[in-house]
């Protein structure tokens, strides 16, 4: 144990980018990891879209690690390991949704558990959270991208159950935000908003 005195710069930024398919997350995250680190040497893009990060290589000579399925918790936290060992100062994980929602992703490996569907939630869970404590724990600066989906509710008009829509859902376990520096929700206009920010440098 060690008791120092508190140091913004020694902080790392866990970041997600949230938007839509086409919103510009992946390009919008690259641009932040070079504005943190000013080096796209130092930069390493996990890459679970099919080779989708290669489109903005005349950003700069950042680095690319492809993950393809199975999406598993454990995959992941191995990228996240191999560009700790290469020397990365910030790590963007594109995307993060996959992990959830993917093929060998958690909701893949629930629905194909047998037995009580409820109590399944405890074997899978904590493999989850061990994914999220890596990002967490890495001593590397990290920005995740995260789909988004319209989401719906039933609402009663006149006797009957309407779906409304209710904006936009992040695909990946809720409250995963709560774990983060800063969130950022981009629209179709490319336009960021802060939904979080404990830098205070957005709001």
């Amino acid at each position: 144990m060690e008791l120092r005195k508190s140091n913004r710069s020694q902080a790392r930024i866990r970041a997600a980018l949230q938007g839509p398919s086409g919103s510009g997350k992946t390009y919008s995250a690259l641009l932040l990891a070079y504005g943190i680190c000013k080096d796209w040497n130092k930069i390493a893009i996990i890459d679970t879209e099919s080779g989708s990060s290669d489109l903005y290589s005349a950003l700069g000579p950042y680095n690319v690690l492809m993950l393809g399925a199975p999406f598993t918790p454990e995959r992941y936290i191995e990228a996240i390991d191999e560009c700790e060992r290469s020397g990365m100062d910030v790590i963007v994980i594109d995307s993060l949704s996959h992990e959830w929602e993917g093929a060998g992703g958690i909701l893949d490996i629930h629905s194909q558990m047998v037995g009580n569907s409820f109590t399944n939630w405890a074997k899978v869970t904590p493999r989850h959270n061990d994914f999220v404590q890596k990002i967490l724990q890495s001593i590397c600066h990290v920005i995740c991208t995260v789909r988004t989906k319209q989401d719906y509710v039933l609402n009663e008009k006149n006797g009957k159950q309407v779906p409304e829509k209710v904006g936009l859902k992040s695909v990946q376990r809720d409250g995963l935000e709560y774990e983060l520096t800063l969130v950022f929700d981009i629209d179709m206009k490319n336009h960021a908003t802060a939904s979080k920010d404990r830098t205070g440098l957005f709001f």
